[in-house]
């Protein structure tokens, strides 16, 4: 793994920190493997939940590397876009939550990074933008169809087409992330919440994650279809059985 990304592993949650400060995290070849290889290690680890989070107190990540862009063909562009595609497509159906902290700029693929995460956590310093349009491009890592999905489809095309840049108390009344903290707290608030998401079946975590996944793909008879069919495959299993019975024992489960 590249030098530009830390994995740090505790109780079952995995934290993933893009390391380039000096560059504002900016997104290179190199950064996006290395993401990716840390991606596929937390899986293969077994994590229970996944944080993803920029290093220093100014950026998440301010985008993809434009140094390395300004050149690009049309063939190398598509060979980037893929490689941005496949590292939000692998923490969009990581098996287990993913928590994006957002703890400065995110602009472009960054945004587009957190936009893949599960639950998103802004510091009151952030600032978040699919700034693409003023480069003269289109968000290329997925922007175009989960932004939609998250804030609808009118805020997606004003943010994408003004390419206006959000303060972390506008990103949040546009749906943008689910909570603003203090900056100084935001470390603290997001271990608080993957402590708490580690504790819980993992199972039911990963089934319920697939479910909502699969409401962006599929037209809702087909969806709920699917949940029927989840919801059922859990009975039997042993956090379904252990989590019941602990209600009915007014105790905390023990899940696997």
């Amino acid at each position: 793994m590249a030098d530009t990304v830390r994995s740090e592993f505790d109780d079952g949650v995995a934290t993933v920190t893009i390391d380039r400060p000096e560059s504002l995290n900016a997104l290179n070849v190199e950064t996006l493997h290395a993401l990716h290889d840390a991606v596929d290690e937390a899986e293969r680890r077994g994590t229970r939940v996944l944080v993803l989070t920029g290093a220093g107190d100014d950026a998440f990540v301010a985008g993809a590397d434009i140094s390395h862009m300004a050149e690009m063909d049309t063939q190398e562009a598509h060979e980037y876009a893929e490689l941005g595609h496949d590292l939000a497509d692998a923490i969009e159906s990581f098996p287990a939550p993913v928590i994006a902290a957002i703890n400065g700029y995110a602009f472009g693929g960054g945004m587009e990074l957190a936009l893949a995460c599960d639950l998103r956590v802004a510091s009151e310093t952030a600032v978040m933008g699919q700034t693409e349009i003023d480069l003269g491009i289109v968000p290329g890592w997925g922007a175009t169809q989960r932004l939609p999905q998250l804030v609808g489809d009118e805020t997606a095309r004003r943010l994408i087409y003004f390419g206006d840049r959000l303060d972390a108390t506008d990103a949040y009344e546009e749906g943008l992330v689910g909570e603003v903290v203090a900056h100084d707290e935001l470390d603290d608030h997001v271990a608080d919440l993957a402590a708490d998401l580690a504790s819980k079946s993992q199972t039911a975590l990963g089934a319920a994650k697939d479910a909502i996944n699969q409401s962006h793909e599929t037209p809702l008879d087909a969806g709920l279809e699917y949940e029927r069919r989840t919801w059922a495959s859990l009975f039997g299993s042993h956090d379904q059985r252990e989590g019941m019975q602990a209600f009915l024992e007014d105790r905390e489960p023990d899940f696997e």
